[in-house]
This record gives C-alpha cells, sequence and structure tokens, in this order.
C-alpha cells in the first residue's frame, strides 16, 4: 500500500463535512435531492450484493446509519440494524460486535462501511460467523485506503488512518469506543491485504470467495452519504461516463485511485 503517511488522524471539531454523522438530516437530503449523485453512488455499492442474495433467504445490515441499503436489496426478509434507536431501524441498539441473535439465525449479513468503525475487528468477525448459517455470506462494502482517499480524507480532515495498528489484537481498541462515528480507513487494508494474518486469525472461519477495488470519481463528486460537502450535480448519462472511467483507472492503479472495495466472505464452520 502506498501511503502519504503512517498515521493521520482528526479530532471532531476539525472535521470539515457537513451535518456529520445526523442520520435524520441525511435521509431528509437523500429523499428530497433531484441530484442523482448519492443514488448513483449507492446503487454502485449495493446492487451487486444481489448475486449472491436468493428470494427466501434471510439475512440483516449491520451497522445501517442512515438505511438506504434497503432501495437496493432486491429481498423481502432483508432488515436493517444499527447502534443506534432511529425509526427507519427493524433492529435497534445491536452491537455489530455482540448482536444477541441467535446461532445461525442469517443467510447473509451486510456490512457497509462500519468495520472501519468498530473498535474490535475480531470480535466482528467471530460474532458474524456464530449468527450466520452453514455457508452464509457475509456481504461487505468498504474503504480502501488509496492515495486519493489519504489526500481526501486529510483534506477534509474526515475520520483518519492509522497503518501501525495491530488489528488482529483484541486488547486494544481500532476506534473510539465511546464515539460509534470514528474511524480508521486503513483496517479495512490492514485486515485482508495481510494474507498470513487473514489465514492465521480469520481463515479458519470464513473463506474470501470475492475481492474487488471500485469507485473513485463517483464517491469524491456524490456530496457525501451521511457527512455532506459540495458536488457537481449530474444526469445519468455523465455518471455512467465518470464510472466508466473509474472501473477503468481503478482496475490499472487500485491503490492510487481506488477508494472502496467489494468483498464476500463465506462461512467456514
Amino acid at each position: 500500500m502506498l501511503k502519504i503517511s503512517k498515521k493521520i488522524q482528526f479530532s471532531s471539531d476539525e472535521n470539515k463535512m457537513n451535518s456529520l454523522a445526523n442520520t435524520k438530516i441525511a435521509r431528509d437530503l437523500y429523499y428530497s435531492a433531484k441530484s442523482q449523485n448519492v443514488k448513483f453512488l449507492l446503487e454502485k455499492r449495493f446492487s451487486w450484493m444481489n448475486e449472491y442474495i436468493y428470494e427466501n433467504d434471510v439475512g440483516i445490515e449491520v451497522g445501517s446509519g442512515a438505511g438506504f441499503t434497503k432501495d437496493f436489496i432486491k429481498n423481502k426478509n432483508f432488515k436493517l440494524t444499527d447502534l443506534g434507536s432511529d425509526e427507519h431501524l427493524d433492529f435497534k441498539n445491536i452491537d455489530a460486535q455482540d448482536t444477541g441473535f441467535h446461532n445461525e439465525s442469517f443467510d447473509y449479513v451486510i456490512a457497509s462501511n462500519m468495520i472501519h468503525h468498530i473498535p474490535y475487528p475480531m470480535k466482528f468477525f467471530r460474532e458474524m460467523n456464530r449468527i450466520l448459517k452453514k455457508d452464509g455470506k457475509l456481504l461487505i462494502f468498504e474503504s480502501h485506503c488509496s492515495i486519493i482517499f489519504q489526500i481526501a480524507t486529510s483534506i477534509m480532515k474526515h475520520e483518519g488512518f492509522d497503518f501501525t495498528l495491530n488489528v488482529w489484537d483484541e486488547k486494544n481498541p481500532k476506534s473510539d469506543e465511546n464515539d460509534a462515528w470514528h474511524g480508521n480507513i486503513a483496517v479495512p487494508h490492514l485486515i485482508f491485504d495481510d494474507r498470513e494474518g487473514y489465514k492465521k486469525f480469520l481463515g479458519n472461519i470464513f473463506n474470501v470467495e470475492y475481492d474487488k477495488f471500485t469507485e473513485c470519481f463517483i464517491f469524491l463528486n456524490s456530496g457525501g452519504v451521511t457527512s455532506k460537502t459540495k458536488c457537481i450535480p449530474m444526469n445519468r448519462f455523465f455518471l455512467n461516463i465518470l464510472d466508466f472511467i473509474d472501473r477503468i483507472i481503478v482496475k490499472i492503479f487500485p491503490n492510487i485511485f481506488g477508494m472502496g472495495r467489494r468483498i464476500v466472505l463465506k462461512k467456514i464452520n
């Protein structure tokens, strides 16, 4: 991984994003917006997951945030959960590290841009393994801490990154335990690109079935999902062109331009 710095962190009052982590404002803006930018971005982030979900499957999303996923997942048995208590959630006050659901309850679990917020990732993966049925799937969309993402987060002073952490250690939190919105966008890289570490700590419970880098400019020009910033409104024609450019540059230079990552983990036992 290319790095502009090993560690960059910001306090919440330095953040240059607007309506920071306010799910109600995010939902109001999203459903009233005339611009297609954010909807296009989220369609790309979630629609691919339908390939791994069958009609009668039962599944949840953990860390649902503003809950836009339901607009894109074509499954009648899909429910939203989060640590919060927002009205749009099907299950409220659910900690993804200790959900309280019964063993082998779900055929699939969606985790979108939330692993890098979790204080103890290894607890999360064990909990997902526990609540998934045999051959169940953990469908992940996560940040990829590319050069562009490192620069963007440094400019906006949003979340930050720390490549020095030992993600396999369970004694020290990887994010602020008292702030559910605090994040470290280096965490997915530290987990999924450390092949030896993954094999040792997670390889006995999850196989990596799919792993693909994605998105750059459609994210930068989205205006933000939960936290907001300025963007250039575009119609679907131009967004498709932008997405085409993204697919080319991310495929050739993932560690420079790739800002997202699609991952499917399949439960082994």
